[in-house]
């Protein structure tokens, strides 16, 4: 519509300018990037999740790389072994590893950067149609730009941010799918602007659009997804818009042929990728942690280094001039230049405490434990046929140290569809909830011409009485469903197909039509159905449309004998208040109820009610005077839905994804707080967390209300029980909160309100944000990233968790209904959602046990082998003379003792994958990080302190008063170096492969290999200077005393840690002693892990559908808007001879008894045909 605003009023807060029409325009605008440096306003319509270009890789790569403390440790001690004056190694010893890690990791994160920009291209090349002076042609999405005009055929996906110009339907209308930006599959409706729909819909439309020139002025690029400001400028005239009128991008053409529509945003600039965030780089806690403890190495390398450097000059100053020998070499360095060589020399001495080979592994195992995430067959779909896949593979042993789980709901934990599974009519229950281990019989519904399949209800009683006559209840309740609704009717195929506001409309009306009742189509004041073959008109009189308030709807109409009647439904706590006094049934309705809550299905009640002519006339003249007073409506709608008579209740179930109860149960068990972050409605959430066992059902909801005045509380922890206690001794394990997203834009305002809801969270058993923008999901992980200092995972399958997804620690995407843009920017991907079961509690768990062990074990037998030459300086005057062959200190950690710990890193399990899944519990080790801490890895430090004492003296002691020379001396402390860190890795190892055995005779056999070559006297002809031990193994090993003395340093130096790990099995039995010694008893109740968390007789919820419900078509059915006033052309009779009509009265008397020693772990059959025997 136009309005009389001046163009200077309205332009002034909108300084987006969009030219309908003009490339040149825009074009020369367009948003150009070199480097870090930007220039231009309008963004290209290309989508780049990807890092690196050609010119930014080398430097960008190099960046993130040396944000590692080693690698920088490790450059400056190459620029030092580059100095001959203070070199003690040979330069190449770390040169060479250094650039094979920086070039490993680079080509790695070059590979994943590839795959991302693959996925990419995949959405880039998209089609879609560009008018342009020779008519629409097709042209790939990444080929949109800013003021564009661009056509979309139904079912076709928006490519930019457009306003809606015109469409084929009536009045310009049309329906989208948002199911990629909110979650919701239901249909959302837009109109184009009354003037564009005028001008630009006459045939031909292409000349009508070329011509159109139309400014728009709105609001700079921004993340409010439900907000938007603007105002088209056309022929003088100024127009308004608003949300009403704009396609985002991502949204889905529905139900309307052909739309037209006017680029304003494209690429980074539309709406869902603006909040979709920046991408960051990721690292896990383990290796925050590991360069936290590089630092401190590097600290006491730098520190020890200097005293052993003061200690030289003194020795040079006060010691050495006494030394006939030593004064005669001495003299050419003062000391204070003898203490500044030596402290160079001493740093490069004792930088193989922090290896470079560590890093070179560390590479390897991340990459070969993604590699079994994705070999895993159990992660794999073979229905699409989709493995799991790590995209990332630096982040394993974070899976196994989530604590916060944050979940998106539709299509990641519901599949997107609602069956109808049970109702009561007359106070009789049909229908049975799917019990796995009986598989009942599906309908014969052949006798239905319009019988699509898919009803998944198996109770042959109901088509029984709904075939015979004389059961009028039965076929009123089948009326009211298939009248009672705003379902759209599109026919294909000669067939209805059901377009719905609300997926649960569609799932009634869908189950009405199996059952005989078919609608088939409504004009503006007529609906027409098909009640069992018979073809019945009935005039639509008034049409009272669902709202959050109401919570019910109603449609009053008058059927072919010119009996009116009104059919409503709504929640029952609404409906049941409403109806008349002598009704019956109510006492049986309420425990169907009862039976239906249990199961956590979405409950409605459906009701009617004769209305006389008189009463029709009268309300009728009162809502045409109320329809100019807003909300003077209600009170008449209220009127007229009083005295109703009870038809009964449906329960619809919202389909969970297969094993997503078992699953949250699993790792709620495993100490995993899951959170559910959607765009849906509260009461749509509250239910499914009912369905998927994230709630109890005596959970207490904290929502509304309560929920602000605990969160305005100023205790730092938050009482849940009256003030009775507090803190982690006061937790409320039945408790749960529910927010909303207008709710969560206040921690933005007020930052201690944020911090008290994550306190509260803690004392909660589940936490329920609906109504969520992406950003807002985003906002949610920052919060418990800022307040708690635990590791997050966010899981989602659309292009509205790709925030949430980059923000948490780990992202998981599925592969789902809604686009692949959730995959393309996660770390993990999933087929389903009960796949995260095995990916946490096996891969996660191993990962995280193996890892931590690795690295605890590596800095153990490098700090223990290179804090010998401490021990040494104090023998040979603080030199810095290295204790090894320098050969050895260079194949120490690359190959005598690398390959046990590889296998060790690569294979290692305390438990099997059937124990981990059947133990949850010991998922928390990783949760509590009790396998790499600081006073673990403290721990660890002073045992490979008190190791190289053991490693230096007890061959100090033992040779001192023997023949045995320096060489002798090396060759047994390095002899006893290796078998010592091999026995400790032994004792290390609890799961032995033919590999683990394999590797540690290799690395065995090869050091006795290698130490004969090396000392053999062709390399020291060869090069005297590298080769100077010469026949130093030969000399050692012939001598037995070495052989004792080096079983006997081992035997000590690995005596704490075998005293250690004996005094623990004793005292305090580790959890994985306690499952291997109770794991037949487990094999015996196995099936008590996933047993329901149901208790019977404990009801304090109902589940309901029509609260659930958001508000329908009704305004545009009862305006005609979207109708014609006449009937659809069809046949206007059924054969009736094609349907096999079996009136044969049959008795309902043999009820079927459950089977009271198999409780169904959903409703529970054995109270559901209780409840049915004794209506």
């Amino acid at each position: 519509m136009s309005t009389g605003v001046s163009v200077g009023s309205v332009a002034a807060d909108l300084s987006w300018e969009v030219r309908a029409n003009d490339r040149l325009f825009h074009r020369k605008q367009q948003r150009r990037s070199c480097l870090c440096l930007h220039r231009g306003r309008y963004s290209d319509n290309v989508i780049r999740s990807y890092k690196y270009s050609a010119l930014t890789f080398l430097p960008l790569s190099l960046f993130e790389q040396f944000q590692r403390i080693a690698n920088i440790y490790f450059l400056c001690i190459v620029v030092l072994q580059s100095i001959p004056a203070i070199s003690t190694l040979p330069w190449y010893t770390t040169m060479i590893p250094l650039l094979t890690v920086l070039s490993v990791r680079g080509f790695k994160d070059l590979a994943d950067d590839l795959a991302r920009r693959r996925s990419d291209s995949q959405i880039n090349r998209q089609p879609c149609d560009l008018l342009t002076n020779e008519g629409f042609t097709s042209v790939q999405w990444k080929d949109v730009c800013v003021g564009d005009v661009l056509r979309l055929h139904k079912d076709q996906t928006v490519p930019a941010d457009l306003l809606l110009l015109s469409t084929t339907e009536p009045h310009s209308l049309c329906y989208i799918e948002t199911s990629d930006i909110d979650g919701e599959t239901n249909l959302k409706i837009r109109q184009a602007l009354a003037v564009t729909h005028q001008e630009l819909s006459s045939d031909p439309i292409e000349p009508s659009l070329l011509a159109f020139d139309g400014r728009v002025w709105c609001e700079e690029p921004n993340s409010h997804l439900h907000s938007f400001k603007g105002v088209l400028e056309w022929r003088d005239m100024r127009h308004l818009l608003d949300t009403g009128h704009i396609l985002l991008r991502g949204t889905v053409l529905r139900n309307t042929r052909v739309a037209y529509g006017l680029t304003i945003y494209t690429g980074l600039d539309s709406k869902i990728l603006q909040n979709c965030g920046q991408t960051a780089v990721k690292t896990t806690q383990v290796e925050r942690t590991l360069n936290k403890v590089v630092v401190g190495i590097v600290l006491l390398v730098l520190l020890v280094a200097l005293l052993l450097s003061v200690g030289a000059g003194i020795f040079e100053d006060r010691v050495a001039p006494s030394i006939e020998v030593l004064a005669e070499l001495g003299g050419r360095y003062t000391p204070i230049y003898k203490v500044f060589l030596t402290f160079w020399g001493y740093i490069i001495l004792l930088s193989p405490s922090m290896p470079m080979s560590l890093y070179i592994t560390f590479e390897l195992v991340h990459v070969i434990h993604s590699l079994f995430i994705g070999w895993d067959l159990d992660l794999y779909d073979g229905g699409v046929d989709v493995p799991a896949h790590a995209r990332s593979t630096t982040l394993n042993e974070e899976l196994g140290q989530v604590r916060y789980l944050l979940s998106d709901k539709t299509g990641t934990l519901t599949e997107n569809r609602l069956i109808f599974r049970q109702c009561c009519i007359a106070g009789i229950l049909y229908g049975n909830m799917p019990d796995k281990a009986k598989k009942h019989d599906t309908l014969d519904l052949s006798w239905n011409p319009f019988s699509c399949g898919g009803l998944q209800f198996s109770d042959k009683r109901l088509v029984d009485t709904l075939r015979k006559p004389g059961c009028p209840e039965v076929r009123e309740f089948f009326k009211a469903l298939a009248l009672c609704h705003t379902v759209m009717a599109e026919w294909k195929e000669g067939a209805p197909v059901y377009q719905a506001a609300s997926p649960d409309e569609e799932a009634l009306v869908g189950a009405a039509r199996e059952l005989g009742w078919v609608f088939l189509s409504r004009t503006r004041d007529s609906m027409t159905l098909s009640e069992l073959g018979h073809r019945r008109q009935y005039e639509l009189l008034a049409l009272l449309d669902f709202t959050s308030q109401r919570r019910r709807m109603s449609v009053l109409v008058r059927d072919p004998e010119g009996e009116l009647k009104l059919y409503c439904k709504g929640a029952d706590i609404v409906i049941l208040e409403r109806l008349r006094k002598d009704t019956t049934h109510c006492e049986s309705t309420e425990k169907a109820l009862e039976v239906f809550s249990q199961g956590c299905l979405r409950t409605l009640c459906v009701a009617v009610r004769s209305v006389q002519e008189g009463l029709w006339e009268e309300w009728s003249r009162a809502l045409e005077q109320a329809a100019m007073t807003t909300g003077a409506s209600d009170d008449l709608y209220d009127n007229m839905e009083r005295e109703l008579t009870l038809l009964g209740v449906t329960a619809i179930e919202d389909q969970l994804q297969v094993g997503v109860p078992e699953t949250i149960a699993t790792l709620r068990q495993a100490g995993i707080k899951v959170w559910v972050l959607t765009g849906d409605k509260k009461e749509t959430a509250v239910n499914i967390g009912f369905a998927c066992r994230l709630l109890d059902p005596d959970t207490r909801l904290l929502q509304g209300e309560e929920l602000r005045q605990l969160l305005q509380t100023p205790s730092p922890e938050i009482p849940l029980n009256g003030g009775q206690g507090k803190g982690k001794g006061a937790e409320d394990r039945t408790s749960a909160m529910v927010i909303t997203g207008p709710e969560l834009v206040e921690f933005e305002e007020q930052p201690e309100l944020g911090k008290r809801f994550i306190a509260l969270s803690r004392q909660c058993q589940a936490v329920l944000c609906c109504r969520t923008t992406p950003s807002q999901k985003a906002g949610v992980v920052q919060l418990i990233r800022k307040y708690t200092s635990s590791v997050t995972m966010a899981i989602g399958d659309g292009a509205n968790d790709v925030n949430m997804i980059k923000t948490a620690h780990i992202g998981v995407g599925l592969n789902g209904l809604e686009g692949g843009q959730a995959v393309q920017n996660a770390d993990f991907s999933l087929a389903k959602f009960h796949f995260l079961r095995k990916l946490l509690l096996v891969h996660g768990r191993w990962s995280y046990r193996r890892i931590s062990v690795f690295l605890r074990y590596f800095l153990y037998k490098t700090s223990s082998f290179a804090f010998v030459h401490i021990w040494f300086a104090f023998c040979n005057g603080f030199s810095g003379q290295p204790m090894y062959e320098s050969w050895f200190i260079t194949l120490y950690t690359i190959l005598y003792t690398s390959f046990p710990v590889q296998c060790l890193a690569v294979f290692e399990q305390d438990v099997s994958a059937e124990g981990s899944l059947r133990w949850p519990s010991l998922y928390q080790v990783g949760v509590r990080r009790q396998l790499f801490n600081p006073r673990l890895l403290a721990a660890t430090f002073l045992y490979s302190i008190y190791t190289s004492l053991v490693l230096f003296f007890i061959p100090l002691s033992v040779f001192r008063f023997s023949a045995i020379d320096f060489q002798t001396f090396s060759v047994t402390v390095a002899t006893a170096s290796v078998f010592t860190s091999t026995t400790e890795l032994i004792l290390q190892t609890g799961y032995w492969t033919m590999f683990s055995a394999a590797a540690v005779v290799f690395s065995m056999s090869v050091y006795f290999l290698a130490t004969l070559i090396l000392h053999s006297p062709l390399l020291h002809k060869v090069a005297p200077a590298d080769f100077y031990f010469l026949g130093a193994f030969q000399d050692a090993f012939a001598n037995p005393l070495v052989w004792l003395t080096v079983l006997l340093t081992t035997c000590t130096a690995v005596l704490p840690s075998l005293t250690a790990r004996a005094l623990v099995l004793v005292l305090n039995p580790p959890d994985t002693h306690r499952v291997h010694s109770s794991d037949g008893a487990v094999q015996t109740e196995r099936h008590l892990e996933l047993r329901s968390a149901f208790r019977r007789g404990h009801v304090h919820r109902r589940s309901s559908y029509a609260v659930s419900q958001g508000p329908g078509f009704g305004w545009l059915i009862t305006s005609g808007v979207a109708l014609d006033k006449t009937p659809t052309a069809q046949n206007d009779r059924v054969d009736i001879n094609k349907i096999k009509m079996d009136f044969a009265p049959k008795m309902q008397t043999d009820v079927p008894q459950a089977d009271h020693s198999q409780e169904s772990a959903g409703c529970g059959q054995t109270e559901l045909t209780a409840y049915a025997v004794s209506l």
